[in-house]
């Protein structure tokens, strides 16, 4: 009986109609080959029933991974709900790694290693096919990464003066829902608060929310936004949301006073739902009734929102799945290899909390 044919490197090259080291190259994640050539190749080489073996085995196998770069706060916050929301987040990303026949190999970056960018030794120690920067990481890290050239996806915020593949939340749709939704319950005065400085998440929901109100008609009252933060710090921005309030007269009257008449905001839109919590603290803590004399809408859709009593009237729930897997299929469909301003956007949910009109 004869035996079966070897199924080598050489036979998806012949199959192919190019060179055995195309063929290396493409299988082992390396340059040298056009993304076009790469999925061919992984295409044929499971047509074929292609099994590596050795070391050859190992480097084939090890191309596979995929490097997953977390800065430490985001896994960190000191909010429980945060640190559940981008847990879920990463455990997503996890799953929709392993669906594509990949694995993930997660490096958590501290502060120090952002601050000095160092990168984590898997960089260099492991093949992988790509990265993907997952969640809020400084723009000098990003950028050292980016000036790599290695394959890169960032995954919930990018910055736009490092153009690449992006998988993020419909941001700008998201928060243009949930400011006409207000709309149509009778606020005229709305406050915005988001530090759009710090993410382009904010400022993409910065933007829904201008646009909401200009088409509406509504003026956009500088003194009723807060544009700008110091940092994600809880306590500090509780102090600065603190600040923004007694700037717009609350608690120096009673807690009866009508808002419109005083010129203050009924409603506010916040950015995510920790600034909308912080934000309902601060207005019970002036003795303002929320939401009977301020109503809150905010973005995320964390846990802490849905609970009777959160005061929260809406959120929007961002679909966390949806990115992940927007996340792979760039990396993986060989679009972070281009150093262009590529946008996935998942949209979100929008959620009531509270119904009826104001009437």
């Amino acid at each position: 009986m004869a035996r079966p044919k070897k199924i080598s490197m050489q036979t998806i090259a012949d199959h192919l109609g190019i060179s055995k080291n195309a063929v290396s190259l493409a299988l082992s994640g390396k340059k040298g080959v056009s993304e076009d050539v790469r999925r061919s190749v992984l295409a044929a080489a499971e047509e074929v029933g292609y099994e590596p073996s050795g070391a050859e085995g190992q480097k084939v196998r090890t191309s596979r991974n995929v490097l997953v770069l977390v800065p430490d706060r985001v896994v960190s916050y000191a909010d429980n709900e945060h640190f559940h929301f981008f847990h879920d987040m990463l455990w997503s990303l996890e799953e929709s790694i392993r669906a594509k026949g990949c694995n993930a190999v997660i490096a958590r970056i501290d502060r120090e290693m952002e601050e000095k960018r160092m990168l984590p030794g898997v960089f260099e120690d492991v093949e992988h096919v790509g990265v993907i920067l997952f969640g809020i990481i400084a723009k000098p890290y990003a950028r050292s990464i980016w000036e790599s050239d290695v394959p890169l996806v960032m995954l919930d915020s990018y910055y736009r003066d490092l153009p690449c593949a992006a998988a993020v939340s419909a941001n700008t749709e998201g928060a243009e829902a949930a400011v006409r939704w207000l709309i149509d319950r009778g606020h005229r005065q709305i406050g915005f608060i988001g530090p759009a400085n710090l993410t382009t998440s904010h400022e993409e929901r910065w933007f829904g929310y201008w646009r909401a109100m200009r088409e509406a008609g509504l003026p956009i009252m500088q003194q009723h936004t807060l544009l700008e933060a110091s940092d994600f710090d809880m306590e500090r921005n509780e102090r600065e949301i603190g600040e923004f309030l007694a700037q717009l007269g609350f608690g120096t009257e009673s807690a009866e006073a009508d808002a419109a008449a005083a010129g203050r905001p009924t409603a506010f839109f916040c950015g995510n739902d920790r600034l909308a919590l912080l934000l309902i603290r601060r207005l019970r803590a002036l003795g303002v009734g929320v939401p009977e004399q301020a109503e809150v809408v905010g973005f995320d859709g964390l846990e802490q929102a849905s609970e009777a009593g959160s005061g929260i009237s809406a959120t929007v729930r961002v679909d966390k799945r949806a990115m992940c897997e927007a996340a792979v299929e760039l990396l993986l469909g060989g679009y972070g290899n281009r150093r262009e301003a590529l946008r996935w956007a998942a949209a979100g949910m929008f959620e009531e909390r509270r119904k009826g009109s104001l009437g």
